[in-house]
């Protein structure tokens, strides 16, 4: 299974993508899709939908992981990046890819199994994960590949799960 995750932004939105094989995930790509205070607003987020499209259509995923907002102090921030994330939900809908969202601490939990983590130690965890010799940059590029290793361990677990309640195994 192929996951393409994002840490959406407007000024930067981080991309990565993970490749799930049985028990073993494997790097594929990263980067960020840039965009510069000089755009107005729609053109940041026209650039960001017409990448992201560019990403689906070039990967074609299974999934694409989104990092879920999380409102802190600054609600001007928390505005422009749910506005990156509609736009990159959108160009999933439209390339009829399944979305997943996970919150920070999810992700934060599913690398290291502590919620309280940090930046450093994600981004360690997700050099190790892959195999990398260096930890991946920029910052953004590498909080993307997180949040894609989030949703392999996530969705196979949710799976391992799931499955026997569907079939009427487990009592809900």
């Amino acid at each position: 299974m192929l996951t393409l995750g994002i840490d959406p932004g407007t000024a930067t939105t981080g991309f990565g993508l993970v490749r799930q094989q049985g028990d073993k995930l494997s790097y594929v790509s990263c980067g960020c899709i840039l965009t510069t205070p000089k755009d107005t607003s729609q053109g940041r987020l026209a650039k960001i939908y017409q990448e992201m499209k560019q990403l689906i259509t070039a990967h074609k995923p299974d999934y694409v992981a989104v990092e879920r907002l999380f409102f802190g102090e600054n609600t001007k921030t928390a505005m422009a990046v749910g506005q990156a994330r509609g736009i990159v939900l959108l160009a999933a809908a439209e390339g009829k890819v399944r979305v997943a969202e996970y919150t920070p601490l999810e992700v934060k939990i599913a690398l290291t199994g502590y919620g309280k983590a940090e930046k450093r130690q994600i981004q360690q965890m997700v050099r190790v994960m892959l195999k990398l010799n260096d930890i991946p940059k920029p910052d953004d590029a590498a909080d993307a590949l997180a949040v894609a290793i989030c949703h392999l361990h996530s969705h196979k677990f949710k799976e391992r799960v799931m499955a026997p309640r569907q079939a009427g195994l487990v009592g809900v």
